[in-house]
């Protein structure tokens, strides 16, 4: 199974994840989460890729919801960054749904893809 991601700027097969990793989990709501590892292998693809331009709703971010999209690219959970920044989960939840809106994207996973290709984070060691 060859592994493809969705972004706003297209969609990417990434060559050499085909087979021989461990299935994606689904969630109740019907989205694939991908495991760490892949996860990190996506990444360190996507880092190598050329920067793409920031989308016009970047700029409208506030510096706290900038704030959750990096850590939201380091891989922390909604309770996660709740913990980090001793805010509620719910308020959390409120800025990610900004995030997402304001940036015009589907899910969280297109939120990492767009930190990374924008260098907003970059992937440590």
């Amino acid at each position: 199974m060859a592994i493809g991601i969705i972004t706003g700027s297209g969609t990417y097969s990434l060559p050499g994840f085909e087979g021989g990793g461990p299935e994606p989990v689904g969630t109740p709501w019907g989205d694939a989460l991908l495991s760490p590892a892949v996860t990190r292998r996506v990444i360190q693809r996507f880092v190598r890729r050329p920067r793409v331009a920031r989308p016009k709703g970047f700029d409208e971010l506030t510096a706290r919801e900038r704030e959750i999209l990096r850590l939201i690219a380091s891989g922390l959970s909604n309770a996660e960054i709740a913990g980090t920044l001793v805010i509620s989960d719910t308020t959390v939840k409120t800025h990610v749904t900004h995030v997402l809106q304001k940036l015009g994207l589907r899910d969280r996973v297109q939120a990492v893809v767009l930190a990374y290709e924008t260098g907003l984070v970059r992937p440590s060691g």
